[in-house]
């Protein structure tokens, strides 16, 4: 009796990776494609500020020359200032950045459809 239940132990959890694979198998996830994200561009040839106006309403990381990193929604940007709405990681906070003091941004280019 005992070596029955260990032979069909031993059997089940030779079954699992089998069953496993074919639960997440890669023809699920290559049935998705990388699209890219309409809208969404960066102009070398503009400032800074006018490429952050490409990303009003969007969410960005904003990286700043002292190191720290921002992510948010542009709500406005001025001419010298940039509004930076629902920061990531603070509930209910926003942010006032200096143009001056921004290093560089980061936009999402693509997704999954």
């Amino acid at each position: 009796m005992k070596r029955r239940v260990g032979l069909i132990f031993v059997v089940v959890l030779a079954l699992i990776p089998c069953i496993g694979g074919a639960i997440f198998s890669p023809s699920q996830s290559l049935a998705r494609s990388v699209v890219p994200i309409e809208g969404s561009s960066f102009d070398i040839s503009l400032p800074l500020i006018d490429n952050l106006k490409i990303y009003m309403g969007k969410n960005v990381f904003i990286h700043l020359k002292s190191g720290k990193t921002l992510q948010g929604n542009v709500k406005a940007v001025g001419n010298n200032l940039v509004h930076l709405e629902k920061l990531t990681g603070k509930d209910f906070y926003d942010a006032l950045i200096n143009i001056e003091e921004i290093n560089a941004i980061e936009a999402k280019f693509r997704e999954m459809k």
